[in-house]
């Protein structure tokens, strides 16, 4: 089957991101963490399912990062709205991941597809985007006074979110480059029939 149970979950995971952004837009933070949780736990709980059953799916491949990382950007959109995080750090994450899309299109439109391999730096730079989220929400909905901490993190995830863009356009003109290379013999000329 191709709509399973962890599928099923991750689409409930991608239904709750323009909740969670309405919710934020509204002021209604409290609310609006708890969601974010939910899906937080239903992140863990579609893997686990689908490792444990053997339930997984190419569809839930695409599905899952798709699904976190749309979780993350429309926080991070919503939270620059309210004013709860610095709005440079909102574009360099918007603008990374429209940069990376941007990337893998035009690999595939020039017939040279590229396949995204998660980076340690790119999961790093995910796990500190989603504390500084959680710390941000929390923060915001019941006052806990992280001022200090939430400082710390923007910058980490911004110094990271930089490092991981590198990363991938690195790997993605390497990729790039050695098709072009690969396109041609030994004595630079263009291989058979071209």
């Amino acid at each position: 089957m191709i709509i399973n149970i962890p599928n099923f979950i991750t689409l409930g995971r991608i239904i709750s991101v323009p909740v969670i952004f309405w919710l934020l837009l509204t002021g209604e933070a409290k609310i609006a963490f708890f969601v974010f949780v939910c899906a937080g736990i239903s992140d863990a709980v579609d893997g686990w399912l689908a490792k444990r059953y053997g339930w997984g799916t190419e569809l839930g491949s695409y599905l899952d990062p798709l699904a976190d990382k749309l979780l993350i950007v429309s926080i991070f959109i919503a939270l620059g709205v309210r004013n709860a995080l610095p709005l440079w750090l909102v574009i360099a994450v918007v603008s990374r991941d429209i940069l990376i899309v941007a990337a893998v299109l035009l690999a595939w439109l020039l017939d040279q597809p590229v396949r995204i391999k998660p980076l340690t730096v790119s999961k790093i730079n995910t796990a500190v985007q989603i504390l500084l989220a959680a710390t941000v929400l929390a923060d915001t909905a019941f006052g806990l006074g992280l001022e200090s901490i939430r400082l710390v993190l923007v910058w980490i995830a911004g110094a990271l979110t930089v490092l991981s863009l590198a990363a991938y356009l690195r790997a993605w003109f390497l990729h790039m480059t050695s098709y072009d290379s690969a396109s041609y013999d030994a004595t630079g000329k263009n291989g058979p029939g071209d």
